[in-house]
């Protein structure tokens, strides 16, 4: 299916939607490392404690189809380090939705003052995202072997990325 995306900051009216999509991974339990999935009562302010977090809207519909969440990394001296993390509603995923997302939160890392994005904690056999970021510019950092839990109880690798914006 084809989608017009506009990738625009989040409203207080998106929070349902963007905690059903964010629930999807959580429950997916193959990319985020939360255990728990966002209450109603608990994904306004979960949202809200973000540096920025922005929805891609299908333009045609009104529709949310993904969304991102922008924060620091680390604190202090190492506060200008950001760190995102990514969720398309899964009817809605392979149609380069995640790369207009990533693409608009290098941009708007900038903005918000990160000199650095980096990601600790990409799953190996996510194929998909380790491609999109690499092909965006972003460089592996290295492998942490068994550094995620999945479902079934095994651990899989985990990669580390960054790219400077």
């Amino acid at each position: 299916m084809s989608y017009d995306v506009q990738i625009r900051p989040y409203t207080e009216d998106d929070v349902p939607a963007m905690r059903t999509i964010w629930n999807q991974v959580v429950e997916d339990g193959v990319a985020f490392p939360q255990l728990e999935t966002l209450s109603n009562d608990d994904a306004g302010a979960f949202f809200r404690q973000q540096t920025h977090c922005a929805v891609a809207e299908d333009q045609a519909t009104g529709q949310v189809l993904g969304l991102y969440i922008l924060h620091p990394n680390n604190v202090g001296r190492c506060g200008h380090l950001g760190n995102a993390s990514y969720a398309v509603d899964r009817r809605c995923r392979g149609a380069h939705i995640g790369e207009k997302l990533v693409q608009d939160c290098i941009r708007q890392a900038g903005l918000c003052g990160f000199r650095i994005l980096q990601f600790n904690a990409v799953v190996a056999s996510n194929i998909h995202a380790r491609h999109l970021y690499e092909r965006l510019g972003f460089h592996p950092l290295g492998t942490i072997p068994g550094g995620f839990l999945m479902p079934d109880g095994h651990y899989e690798d985990i990669c580390l990325y960054y790219i400077q914006v």
